[in-house]
């Protein structure tokens, strides 16, 4: 007679991943009412438990040895250096980013190059038949004899086939369509995408295996799923950028084996993503230096100083409340400069529509940029260019101070490659400097100082 298998019935909150073991009408963890749903869980069968695990004792840090850093090289250089200078072995990844945006066409590129270049890759398809995985491979011409494609959503399958195949780069395309047999939720549920994370992790650091979750992310830009998701995994990256547009930016979030400063750029082509070697150039391309409310600020992402074309628009406004619209810049930094601006300059900017955009699709969190979009919106403002070819360069303080910005001689260099002729900079940035480089410098003290000068 066969015993039935005991099955344990949890309830998880779908807002915050939060367990029970009771029925709630409201989230002890979020808050949240009529959020917890039922879950059926079947006992573990041929997944890695705790008791399949070595025991481990504890080691005196000086005790240990270092071992020599080995990564394996992507065929992308802006792919490497958001990794970090290549693939750690072992390792488990998440790559996020709206749909379209070119998240499963970068992993299949990568895919099929380390295959060439004889590694075994594993390319777990959830989404897609082989058929449509071959299309699109033929659509992005690529050729690689010795990459496998596997079209399986269970968990347990795939493992079985990686105990088959033992591969040495692995993509998941999606960990959102992936379940396990011994959880009776549907796939993409909080429970489901805990679990199979964490057995994927148990993969990669037991069997030294690369492995690539590819996420779908929700309408406000998160990693679709429980929280504890972006924690399990080593790195994350996220894909930013208009899937309308042709730039795309991949974004280190996380990265226990670099920094997290550093992005990619791509440019989304018929043939795939490929590498922007000079982003700078590519951002500023269709610029019109005559035009008021221009201007090139410097901004710097990780070791990469990018410069970066903003534009202001302000209108005179005609119906309702003055609007305050940004793209690629922080509504609650446009606000301040808006204040400073009144307060400071005298700027009269309460009854007119301000909109401020980052042109490219790239996202300014530095403050480095405040002094550019500043001179920007008052340039629209009163109808004046700002002086051209010139990059703008500081820090705005609350009294109207230019404030020092990091690394100035980088950003200098990379507007005297570019042509530009000038840069404005902060005062106390200039008497630093050791080398003043070739362009003209122009110190500034104050924002009042700057929109004397600059603006035309």
């Amino acid at each position: 007679m066969v015993k039935a298998k005991k099955v344990k019935i949890q309830y998880v909150c779908q807002s915050c991943g939060f367990v029970s073991h009771r029925w709630l009408g409201r989230c002890n963890e979020c808050g949240q009412w009529n959020s917890m749903v039922e879950e059926r869980v079947m006992p573990s069968v041929g997944v890695m438990t705790a008791a399949d695990k070595p025991q481990t004792e504890p080691v005196a840090l000086n005790k240990i040895q270092s071992q020599a850093e080995v990564r394996i090289a992507c065929h992308s250089t802006e792919f490497n250096r958001v990794l970090g200078r290549g693939i750690v072995p072992g390792s488990l990844a998440l790559v996020g980013g709206d749909p379209g945006i070119g998240k499963s066409t970068l992993m299949l590129q990568e895919a099929a190059w380390l295959a060439n270049q004889g590694l075994t890759a594993l390319y777990v398809s959830g989404e897609e038949s082989l058929n449509q995985t071959k299309m699109r491979a033929d659509r992005l011409r690529l050729t690689a004899d010795q990459l496998l494609i596997l079209p399986e959503n269970n968990l347990e399958n795939i493992i079985a086939a990686l105990d088959q195949i033992q591969p040495k780069i692995v993509v998941i395309d999606s960990i959102q369509t992936i379940y396990s047999a011994n959880l009776q939720s549907s796939p993409g549920s909080i429970s489901q995408v805990r679990e199979c994370a964490y057995q994927f992790l148990q993969l990669a650091k037991h069997r030294d295996i690369s492995i690539f979750l590819i996420g779908h992310v929700t309408k406000e830009g998160y990693i679709a799923g429980p929280k504890v998701l972006e924690h399990t995994v080593d790195a994350l990256f996220l894909f930013e950028g208009d899937r309308n547009q042709f730039f795309r930016i991949l974004r280190a979030v996380k990265n226990r084996f670099g920094s997290t400063n550093e992005i990619g750029v791509f440019e989304m082509t018929d043939k795939g993503l490929t590498d922007v070697s000079n982003p700078s150039e590519m951002f500023l391309s269709q610029r019109k230096a005559d035009e008021p409310g221009s201007v090139v600020v410097s901004i710097l992402e990780g070791t990469r100083p990018l410069l970066l074309e903003v534009q202001s628009l302000v209108s005179r406004t005609n119906y309702g409340l003055p609007q305050r619209s940004t793209t690629g810049i922080d509504h609650k930094r446009l606000a301040m400069l808006l204040a400073v601006l009144e307060k400071r300059i005298g700027l009269k900017i309460g009854t007119f529509d301000v909109f401020v955009n980052a042109v490219g699709g790239v996202r300014i969190d530095e403050t480095a940029a405040d002094l550019g979009i500043a001179l920007a919106i008052t340039s629209s403002l009163r109808n004046q260019r700002i002086t051209p070819n010139a990059v703008l360069v500081g820090e705005i303080g609350l009294t109207g101070e230019i404030r020092p910005v990091a690394h100035i001689e980088r950003r200098i260099t990379e507007a005297e490659k570019l042509g530009f002729k000038g840069m404005v900079l902060p005062s106390a940035n200039f008497r630093s400097l050791k080398n003043k480089g070739g362009i003209k410098l122009q110190p500034v003290d104050r924002l009042s100082q700057a929109v004397e000068i600059f603006i035309q």
